[in-house]
Parts: C-alpha cells; sequence; structure tokens
C-alpha cells in the first residue's frame, strides 16, 4: 500500500513523514529524492541541460539558482521542467516500494503530490493541514530565523496563497490531519496508524 502525505508550507508534513520514519516506516521524501535524481541520472541531467543550458549544472552541480530563475519567471519552461523531473521521480518511488518492507504501507511525502500526478500511485492520501498564522509561523522560524519583519511575512504569505487549498471533503483526500500544535506529533501519527488500521 502506498500513501500520500502532502499539505501547505508549514503544516507539518514533513514532520508527520519524520515521525513515521522514526517508527521504521518506509518513507519516500519526493523533495530530497528528486534531488537526487538530477544529480545521480544521466538521462535527467541530459533532458535539463537541452532545456536550460549548460549553465543548469556549474561543476557537476544543480544549479537551483539559476535554475530557480529561469523557470519561475517562465511558466512554460517550469513546465517542460516537471515533465522531464515529475515521471522521474513517479518511476523511482515504484522502484523504492519494491525493495522496501511490503507489509507495511509506505508513505510518500511531497508538496505537489496532485500537481505531480504521484496520488496516481497511492491508494491513500493524507493532507496534513494547519491555520494559516501557524503556518507561516512555522515558515519564518524555519526559513528565516524568527525575523517576523512585514516583508518576510509578505513573502510567506504569498507562498502560502498561492498553493492548492485541499478542501477536507474532497474525494481525493481519505484523512485530515489537524497539525495546530495543539496536540503532540506522535499523538497525530498515533491517529493516523489507528484510521489506517480501521
Amino acid at each position: 500500500m502506498i500513501i500520500g502525505i502532502t499539505g501547505g508550507i508549514g503544516s507539518g508534513k514533513s514532520t508527520i513523514a519524520q515521525e513515521l520514519a522514526r517508527r521504521d516506516f518506509a518513507v519516500y521524501d519526493c523533495d530530497r529524492e528528486a534531488k537526487r535524481i538530477i544529480a545521480e541520472d544521466s538521462e535527467v541531467r541530459k533532458a535539463i541541460v537541452a532545456l536550460l543550458g549548460e549553465e543548469a549544472f556549474t561543476d557537476g552541480m544543480y544549479n537551483t539558482a539559476y535554475v530557480s530563475q529561469r523557470v519561475f519567471a517562465d511558466k512554460a519552461l517550469l513546465e517542460k521542467l516537471n515533465q522531464i523531473v515529475h515521471p522521474a521521480v513517479l518511476n523511482d518511488i515504484k522502484r523504492f516500494q519494491t525493495i522496501s518492507n511490503n507489509l507495511k504501507p509506505l508513505f510518500v511525502e511531497s508538496a505537489i503530490l496532485y500537481e505531480a500526478g504521484l496520488d496516481t500511485l497511492c491508494d491513500k492520501v493524507i493532507v496534513v493541514d494547519a491555520p494559516e498564522e501557524v503556518r507561516i509561523a512555522r515558515t519564518i522560524a524555519r526559513d528565516y530565523g524568527n525575523d517576523a519583519s512585514p516583508d518576510n511575512i509578505d513573502k510567506v504569505r504569498a507562498r502560502v496563497k498561492a498553493q492548492r487549498v485541499f478542501s477536507n471533503q474532497s474525494s481525493a483526500v481519505s484523512f485530515v490531519v489537524k497539525n495546530d500544535g495543539k496536540v503532540s506529533v506522535k499523538d497525530l501519527v498515533e491517529n493516523v496508524l489507528n484510521w489506517l488500521k480501521k
């Protein structure tokens, strides 16, 4: 069984995934693994260079700053990059599933689970949610060292607004984890595991 974990920035999806990994569940972190694939997969590298030029890699390393500057100013270019990376990640998840313990579910963590088409692999999808102000505070603490200046708050709020909003009633969502900080992560994960047993 493959279970997707998604949610907006600052929702705490990575924290939930880390707790599941701590309990010896297989967890596939799409963001981390995409970076590994870009670094190691020669076909993916060739396709990115063909799309964005040799500057996409500096001294053999992925030039994130350059790529970000190019694709986030051009939605069509971003879509083409996604068409290279997302299928490679999807295939890697399938590979990972074959080598993981199939007696336990495999959790796939991705902020863009639906956008990348990874939900097609999932038997169930968990959305981790939190109030907007909590998400903003967490993101500022993580990305700006708790510097809650008006400029940083505006930047994070814009990122929050830009992300997909998941309805709790959506048929694409199997379970919603309310991660507002009032319940410990351990207890939230217990709730997830109890739900899976039903």
